[in-house]
């Protein structure tokens, strides 16, 4: 080895600021070129260009000498990010650098992504990677595209590149880290700001024409010697010595042999060894090295000899494995580009196994060529080369990859144990020198007869039931996937799961399913069914994990056999103190902890332990009932509840503040073990994992600390004998190596799905194969179909998951996070850095998150959130780091989140500063390329260039900066592969795929939050699935892991990307796809749709303008006035008098609806004068910016729900379900029966009356959805949905009509069968009932209410409601009462209408209790009951008798069912009141006592239990699926309602045969009517294209002065009529002869039937009406009127904004002859508006029209300049032009013509809903930036000027 090279430990960065940052190119030979930014040597070098696809390890791989002379291209793109270790620091035994392959760097040059710069974070480190480089001499480039690269070097082959400097006068300095300090990224990928000629040029270097083993290898002999205490001794007394032969020997193949006990002589590589093993030596090792083992020709000769004399045991690794075989004979070959990585799988071929190795050669063994007596050992398991040879009878064995790994998996170093053990035995006689080496693991054969692979007939899943808080829609993906990979095997599944919206209980997967609760009960009868022959616990979660343990004695007698991990395995895992030992018993570190099983146990633990503790109950999933304890109190608090959800609590030493690490770990019966994603989360130890923000793979952990954690995690599941998969989560110190295991998950998990998704790798399709006994290496690698499953993925990208929480959904919850888990569901994000990453799934999170931004509005204390973290955590920290008051160092050591992940996002918020300092004119290229590259959305450029993100889209258009498609293919591009997962970044210069399928685009629902779950990702699913189905192809948008939409499998192509209009655009224009489907994934793809129309995107179904008239409660109210639709009365008021006064004649109760809350008062129902007070006062304002609605609240009214399907505004198909609840309760909380059961045949007529009528006026296509509100067979709608509903998967598979299947159809054009026939069982009722979490929100109050609560559902089937409404509710946990019932009733109402049931409860036996005011009603009515007493407010329990305590019963699970039903006359209090009542049903909640809240269900309830049903398994309890049936086109023919029909409008036109002159005509009515008719046109239009209203009639018109929009469009308009037009201008009129405005109109009046005139003249209008015998429409008289514009304006304000009313409208420009202005002040008379005017003094408008303002009380602010207050009131801003033809001098005009112009810059101020508008034409007054911005409504506003001129035109000249 070359002498020592020593470097101070840390010397101050002198070259860091000269050298990073500056240009450095990367050439290749076959004429590649690219530019990046250096941060090593600089200088030029060359070599041959390889790629390594490992992970970590970059110190141990770049001193690896067999990258001598290779410029290594590392996939993984986040490098440097730990730092470089101490390279002085030596280890205890070789005295070698301790962290290091040898004592230099020898690559000739390294390429990366992305490069962290000197913000490294790791204990060990003491420099950056690049300080180190240049201390070495060697160069460095980053900011390639090394994707690109690798995918270069696997078609093509290793190839010779070089590093090139720029010349000296062309030495320009790129820009340095994420803002200013750290990560290196400039713009190359996109734009060379250097020319080629501008480098320098070097000569290219072929490394393998050298003998690189010379440069690497040692000129001397050295000695290592073992430690005394564990020498191993030869026979004659000495120790054992193996000679090692260096060519290119990496250190820890020395620490490996010396470690276990032999002298190690390491001698040069053409050093004739033979004479050392003819004396003191007992075995030779062949060491690892560079280069061509041809050029190796001595080296090979003397391992001859030592095979000719046949005494040594002999080991080759690497090379030596290469020397080894070419001394045997045999040949070697150049690979194509060979074999660099950590997660490589190799088989050995004597036992079977398969190992996961690390590998760094580009040379292999021919296997054919190998002699006789010598056998393959192992093959690689991916391309099938060899990977290890043996002698068949002799002591020799090489390698081709690297046992002795650093860097990679320690999988295979047992091999040294089994050289060194065949040394021994040689050494103790030469007997062995005739036997092969034994290898431990059996024979291939022992092996499958120890497990034959299994081959059930029938196989029964468990399904997880209801969506819960810690359960989620993982699970549906996890049960999805194994389902499939059964099917795939030929076995017949069946599945037991109630929650009806999950895709794994549809049609096409399993084959039969059960809508039952997952229990044991209903397992057991399922089972006695079935006959199954097997079954899998291991994919329904916690759940189904509960029903393996309680069954797991009966599962032999009755004959089923359980698949994949042993139930006792899974007993081990769950029980804590089991766990704690069985990891003791292999020497593995649990946090010390104890186990207790009452309060006094607990204490006895805690004394030993000490404090923080953190309590766990058993038993629990996403950390039920735990928490983190400080002193005696908080213990017995965690422990009373913990003990309510189990009967044993864990409590373990707390290590807050520690890392916390995950590895997904899969294991098949054959014991082949792989680590599939490794996970760090952001948030230290302390908050639930499910509550952390997860990154993968880990950012911070050297190759030590992740393969340390790593092997732990093989040896751990090894010991427990998972078969599947598991997850494991570790505690890590940040300052040490010290860890502990926190617990094993030995099942499918939620991070199990995260994984999945991160990486690409199935792993519950793979876990349910492995279940059968399948070896791992015999499944293929489902993305690249060449590769084996038995590997571990390699990312060439970074993966963030960021938790959803809904907190302020619920009143009283706690927002801070712990152990206990709170989030409702997660979102992923894919980027090629750890900001583009994070920024993205910010942004998923929710729709109002630009990014990592300081938030202005945030109700926090940053120091309070620091230090204890809730749901805005995030948002604390980017306001601490915009405030300046915060350093890295000090919110790390508030959070103790890692200093690394501190420094990447101190780098955005200082770019976002240096961002406000550009506009989106002047931002350099180089830095809005640098700002996409780190992750920032054109909408937070927008904000912060005060812009708009459209202006900004066009900029970065122009700028060509558009971001590229890039696969996820679990290998890191080493392999092609053949699915199309898929993300967008700015970080890379190509794209991986074409754009040839243009599939159509399905969005997909995003996040799962209440409100929107697994049900709109079941409609995604079915969508796709019938497109593709019919010969589609389909590209997929969503980005939440635990979906099935985002299984790869399921579209053609996956892109996992947030449903943001700037991805969905982008998509749109890459993929040039045929159409967007939006209808699919609820309200997420909505909120975007009318911007996608307005931005040229093809929406299929329902237009965008309709689903907009739907959710605009304006627009949609005068919808239903115009069908006849009943509505409830509501109102938009500006301030409480108002409010008041709705009230008093509207009439209590009603529904407020504030638009602006604080203290988390939202919407909510409202009894009396003095409740409204109350409530409104908790509102910010209630004022014109911020109104309220009320709407008057029926009572007792039923509430029923309609989903339906159209096509072309006609239904096709629907089903009406009924509500259990009165109205009142969120629709997503209510209990749902189909068929409905209680409904008068007439309420069920009128509602699908009125859904015909709505479903035509809205020209609907695809599905929709309405509810209803009926009493007395009274109907009125409460709200339509232009999309599919939550209860679409319910009311498909209840009635077995696949409604989106069927909506698909429709929006795609295809056949269907509209009405097919509904074939169910005569008594067969389906009931969806709601699954709260309630129990994991601490504080939340249990009560239903108009606010939705629920966080999923499960739907039973029965054969009478009351059946299976009991089968449901005991599918979401509920226990049924065995004795003891508590009431608690508020309203005397309620205790009315529930006696008969409390005389019920009686009957039947139960013991009841109940509260003050019930015991005496229920008394009163000669029912014995037990009064119990709530206690005070302070939960002073002092004092009161036990007997008659409530809470004393609660607490000691007393009481069975407590049914408690609040007055109806509250409403939501402050968060500081909290009521007796409250109290009792929290603790309730927290002490697991089944409750009731709501009279309904308690009715419901109560009747389904007198009634006694065995609740045996019958046909009605599954579905199976076979083909369908054939439907009948004859059944259910539907004839359409009535509504008032356009002709029927029109015969009652007031305007006909009138003259349309002035807008003084005109009356409220009249407008009304107008305004109707264009409504009807517009649907007309887009439905029809022509309407034939006006066919055969004749409309002349005459432009006296230039027109496009106004002549255009009334000739448009009469053609779309299905008329003619007859057009004349002054230019071709007699007029230029002298012929007068009367003759002219006298002519045209012969020709036409009506006459469109334009003219100068003031008085014209009137002159023309008086000599016309046809009527005259007024176009534009002078600068007086022009009436149809001012109609099409109004129009505008109305579409736009939904009403005119409430608005303020400011004018700006030239009031003065603007004619649009007049007329349209003149209509606004009609409104309650505010006028603002801003014009300049000489352009002021008329004194008569300002009069008439003022008298009005319009008018408001009157000015000369267009102020910021003025823009920032304004919700219509009216720019006029200033028209030069008016000003009698033409400097009068120049003095004024610039006065306004509205841009980018003005429109800052303007609220987001505003809109501009202009009667076009414009000169300067508008700027075209603004064109953009989907404000501007002034070319929509030419559209809709289309439509009032047909509705006016058809109104005046229909007959």
């Amino acid at each position: 080895m070359p002498s020592t090279i020593v470097t101070p430990a840390r010397q101050p960065e002198i070259q860091n600021a000269m050298e990073v940052g500056k240009k450095i190119a990367l050439e290749l030979e076959d004429g590649y070129f690219c530019q990046g930014t250096s941060f090593g040597a600089h200088k030029s070098a060359a070599g041959e260009l390889v790629f390594q696809t490992g992970m970590v390890g970059y110190p141990e791989s770049i001193t690896d000498p067999s990258y001598r002379g290779q410029i290594l291209v590392i996939t993984f793109p986040l490098i440097g990010n730990y730092g470089v270790p101490d390279r002085n620091q030596l280890d205890d035994l070789l005295k070698l650098p301790k962290y290091f392959e040898s004592r230099e760097i020898h690559i000739a040059g390294l390429v990366v992504a992305s490069y962290c710069g000197e913000e490294y974070s790791h204990h060990l480190a003491v420099s950056s990677l690049g300080t180190w480089l240049q201390e070495q001499g060697v160069p460095a480039i980053c900011n390639v595209d090394t994707r690109l690269l690798t995918k270069k070097i696997r078609e093509e082959g290793s190839m010779l590149g070089r590093l090139l400097l720029p010349r000296s006068d062309q030495n320009g300095s790129a820009p340095v880290s994420n803002g200013t300090n750290g990560e290196i990224n400039g713009d190359s990928a996109h734009h060379n700001t250097l020319s080629k000629t501008d480098f320098h040029v070097i000569d290219w270097v072929n490394p393998n024409t050298k003998n690189l083993v010379a440069e690497v290898s040692t000129t001397a002999q050295t000695l290592y010697q073992p430690d005394p205490s564990n020498t191993l001794q030869h026979p004659s007394g000495r120790p054992l010595r193996i000679v090692c032969v260096d060519v290119g020997l990496k250190y820890n193949q020395l620490r490996c042999l010396v470690g276990r006990g032999v002298e190690v002589q390491v001698v040069p590589w053409d050093f004739d060894f033979t004479q050392l093993l003819e004396s003191e030596c007992d075995g030779l090792f062949l060491s690892n090295g560079p280069g061509d083992p041809a050029m190796m020709e001595n080296t090979v000769k003397h391992i001859q000899t030592v095979l000719q004399q046949g005494k040594t045991p002999i080991f080759g690794i690497c090379l030596g494995h290469q020397l080894l075989a070419r001394a045997a004979g045999a040949t070697t070959s150049k690979m194509k580009f060979g074999n660099r990585g950590h997660n490589i799988p190799c088989t050995n071929l004597l036992s079977g196994r398969c190992y996961i190795t690390s590998q760094n050669h580009g040379y292999a063994v021919d296997a054919s060529s190998l002699t006789n007596g010598w056998e393959e050992l192992f093959v690689n398991a991916n391309d099938s080369s060899n990977e290890g040879i043996r002698h068949t009878s002799k002591p020799y064995f090489s390698v081709q990859f690297h046992p002795e790994h650093a860097p990679g998996p320690q999988d295979t170093e047992f091999l040294f144990d089994i050289f060194i053990d065949t040394v021994k035995r040689c050494a103790e006689g030469t007997e062995a020198l005739s036997h092969a080496v034994s290898f431990p693991g059996g024979t291939r054969e022992e092996n499958l007869k120890l497990h034959p692979r299994l081959q059930p007939k029938k196989v029964l899943v468990l399904g997880s039931g209801g969506l819960s808080i810690g359960q989620a829609g993982e699970f549906d993906y996890s049960g999805s996937q194994a389902i499939k990979a059964l099917k795939e095997e030929g076995i017949y599944t069946i599945l037991i799961n109630p929650n009806i919206a999950t895709i794994q209980t549809s049609r096409g997967l399993a084959d039969k399913v059960y809508f039952l609760p997952v229990n044991a009960e209903f397992v057991r009868k399922v089972i006695k069914y079935e006959r199954p022959d097997a079954i899998y616990v291991t994919f329904g979660g916690q759940t189904a994990l509960q029903v393996g343990i309680q069954l797991k004695d009966e599962f032999e007698k009755l004959g089923v056999k359980v698949l994949g991990t042993p139930i006792d395995t899974i007993i081990t895992t769950e029980d804590r103190e089991l766990f704690a030992r069985s990891m003791e018993s292999i020497g593995e570190k649990c946090a010390k902890s104890a186990s207790a099983c009452n309060n006094e146990e607990a204490l006895v633990a805690v004394e030993d332990i000490g404090y923080p503790v953190i309590v766990r109950a058993a038993y629990a999933l996403g950390g039920l009932g735990s928490g983190f304890a400080n002193n005696k109190e908080e213990l017995l608090d965690l422990c009373n509840k913990a003990f309510a959800a189990s009967p044993q609590v864990l409590i373990e030493r707390s290590m807050k503040g520690w890392k916390e690490i995950e590895y997904e770990v899969v294991r098949d019966a054959h014991d082949n073990c792989i680590t599939v994603c490794n996970m760090e989360n952001f948030d230290p130890l302390g908050i639930h994992t499910g509550d952390s923000i997860v990154v993968a793979p880990s950012q911070t952990l050297s190759d030590a600390d992740y393969n340390m954690l790593r092997t732990t995690a093989v040896n751990v599941i090894r010991h427990l004998g998972v078969v599947g998969e598991c997850n494991i989560q570790y505690a890590l110190n940040p300052f040490s190596r010290e860890y502990c295991i926190i617990e094993v998950n030995a099942r499918l998990s939620r991070s199990s799905a995260l994984a999945s998704k991160a990486t690409g790798y199935p792993l519950a399709f793979i876990a349910a194969k492995l279940g059968l006994n399948i070896p791992l290496n015999e499944i293929k690698n489902s993305v690249t179909k060449s590769t084996c499953a038995c590997f571990e993925p390699s990312l060439d990208y970074v993966v963030v998951k960021i938790p959803r929480w809904d907190l302020k959904k619920f009143m009283r919850v706690s927002t801070l996070l712990g152990s206990s888990m709170k989030s409702v569901g997660e979102v992923m994000s894919i980027g090629r850095t750890f900001e583009e990453a994070i920024q993205k799934a910010i942004r998923s999170i929710d729709l109002h998150n630009l990014g990592f931004n300081d938030d202005a509005h945030a109700l926090m204390s940053i120091d309070e959130e620091l230090q204890t973290p809730s749901d805005q955590r995030l948002f604390a920290i980017a306001n601490a780091m915009a405030s300046g008051k915060y350093p890295v160092d000090k919110i790390w050591e508030m959070t103790k989140i890692d200093k690394w992940f501190l420094n990447r996002l101190q780098g955005l918020s200082d770019f976002s500063k240096m961002m406000g300092k550009y506009d989106a004119k002047s931002i350099p290229r180089s830095l809005f390329v640098k700002a996409k590259q780190l992750g920032f959305s054109d909408m937070q450029l927008a904000k912060f260039w005060g812009s708009t993100d459209g202006e900004v889209r066009t900029s970065r258009r122009l700028a060509e900066i558009s971001p590229v498609v890039k696969q996820i293919d679990t290998v890191a591009a080493e392999f092609p592969c053949h699915t199309n997962y898929l993300y967008l970044t700015y970080n890379g210069e190509e794209h991986d795929i074409a754009f040839d399928d243009r599939g159509i685009m399905v969005l997909g629902s995003g996040v799962y939050r209440i409100g929107s779950s697994v049900e709109f990702d079941w409609c995604s699913v079915r969508a796709i699935r019938t497109l593709r189905e019919n010969g589609f192809k389909t590209v997929m948008v969503n980005y939440n892991p635990e979906t099935v939409s985002t299984d790869y499998d399921e579209a053609d192509k996956l892109y996992f990307e947030n449903i943001s209009l700037e991805n969905v655009l982008d998509i749109y224009f890459l993929e040039r796809s045929k159409g967007v489907i939006l209808s699919m994934g609820g309200q997420t793809p909505n909120n975007i749709a009318l911007t996608l129309y307005r931005s040229n995107v093809h929406i299929l179904g329902t237009s965008p303008e309709m689903i907009d008239t739907a959710e605009n409660r304006y627009k949609f109210s005068r919808m239903l006035d115009r069908i006849a639709v009943d509505q409830p009365a509501w109102k938009e008021l500006t301030s409480i008098e108002e409010a008041s006064d709705f009230c008093k004649k509207a009439g209590f109760p009603v529904l407020v609806r504030p638009s602006y809350v604080l203290s988390g008062a939202a919407m909510n129902t409202v009894y009396s004068h003095h409740d409204l007070e109350a409530y409104l006062a908790q509102a910010a304002e209630v004022s014109r910016e911020h109104p309220v609605v009320i709407s008057k609240y029926i009572e007792n009214a039923k509430e029923i729900e309609m989903d339906a399907v159209a096509r072309n505004g006609k239904m096709i198909g629907h089903f009406i379900s009924e509500h259990v609840e009165n109205a009142g309760v969120h629709s997503g909380d209510a209990t749902l029966i189909l068929p409905p059961q209680d409904l008068d045949p007439e309420t069920v007529r009128r509602i699908e009356d009125a859904t015909r009528k709505i479903g035509h006026a809205l020209n609907v296509t695809g599905p929709f959805n309405i509810q209803f509100i009926a009493k007395d067979n009274e109907i009125k709608v409460i709200e339509c949905n232009v999309r599919a509903s939550r209860s679409f998967p319910f009311v498909s598979k209840v009635m077995g009509v696949d409604l989106i299947e069927m909506a698909t159809k429709a929006i795609a054009g295809l056949p269907l069968v509209e009405y097919p026939r509904v074939n169910i069982p005569p008594d067969y009722v389906g009931v969806k009932v709601p699954q709260f979490s309630f129990s994991r929100l601490s504080g939340a109050d249990p009560v239903l209410g108009v606010e939705m609560a629920s966080t999923g559902e499960v739907a039973c089937f029965g054969r009478t409601k009351y059946e299976a409404y009991m089968k449901a509710l005991l599918s979401t946990g509920f226990k049924l009462p065995n004795k003891n019932i508590l009431l608690s009733i508020g309203s005397f109402k309620d205790k009315l209408e529930m006696l008969p049931s409390i005389e019920s409860l009686h009957k039947m036996g139960f013991k009841l209790f109940a509260t003050a005011g019930t015991a005496d009603y229920i008394q009163e009515h000669g029912i014995p009951v037990k009064f119990l007493e709530i206690l005070g407010g302070n939960g002073d329990h002092a004092g009161q008798k036990a007997e008659y305590s409530l809470a004393g019963h609660l607490a000691n699970n007393m009481i069975d069912l407590y049914i408690n039903l609040p007055s109806s006359n509250r409403f939501r209090r402050p968060a500081n009141y909290v009521s007796r009542g409250y109290q009792t049903r929290r603790m309730a909640v927290d002490y697991q006592t089944p409750l009731v809240t709501n009279v309904k269900n308690a009715k419901i309830l109560i009747e389904a239990m007198a009634r006694q049903y065995d609740l045996e398994v019958t046909k009605i309890d599954f579905q199976t699926w076979g083909p369908s049936p054939h439907h009948d086109d004859s059944t259910h023919s539907r004839l359409p309602g009535h509504a008032v029909s356009l002709p029927e409008l029109l015969a009652t036109s007031t305007f006909r045969r009138k003259d349309i002159l002035s807008v003084n005509q005109f009356s409220r009515s009249d407008l009304h009517d107008l305004f109707t008719v264009a409504q009807e046109m517009k649907v007309g239009v887009e439905r029809d294209g022509i309407l034939d209203l006006l066919k055969g009639k004749v409309l002349c018109t005459m432009f006296y002065e230039p027109s496009t929009r106004t002549s255009g469009s009334f000739d448009a308009a009469m053609k779309r009529l299905g008329g003619a037009t007859v057009a004349i201008s002054e230019a071709i009129s007699s007029t230029v002869k002298g012929e007068s405005l009367s003759d002219s109109i006298r002519t045209l009046a012969c020709y036409g039937d009506a006459i469109v005139l334009r003219h100068p003249d003031e008085a014209s209008a009137e002159t023309a009406s008086r000599f016309s015998n046809v009527p005259i429409i007024n176009a534009g008289n002078g600068s007086r009127e022009h009436p149809t514009q001012a109609f099409l304006d109004l129009f505008t304000i109305r579409e736009e904004l939904g009403t005119v009313n409430g608005l303020t409208i400011t004018f700006v420009g030239d009031l003065k002859y603007g004619r649009t202005v007049h007329s349209l002040c003149a209509l606004l008379k009609h409104y309650d508006v505010k006028i603002q005017l801003v014009s300049p003094e000489s352009l002021r408008l008329p004194d008569s029209l300002c009069e008439s303002l003022k008298k009005r009380g319009q008018l408001g602010e009157e000015v000369i300049a267009l102020t910021k207050d003025i823009v920032a009131s304004s919700d219509v801003l009216y720019v006029t032009r200033i028209q030069k033809e008016r000003f009698p001098t033409p400097e009068g005009y120049e003095k004024v013509k610039d006065a306004f112009i509205v841009d980018n810059k003005v429109l800052r101020d303007a609220k987001p809903k505003m809109v501009v508008m202009h009667p076009l034409p414009r000169n300067n007054e508008i700027a075209p930036e603004v064109d953009f911005d989907p404000r501007a409504a002034y070319f929509r506003q030419m559209r809709y000027g289309l439509y009032t001129r047909m509705a006016l035109l058809a109104l005046v000249m229909s007959t």
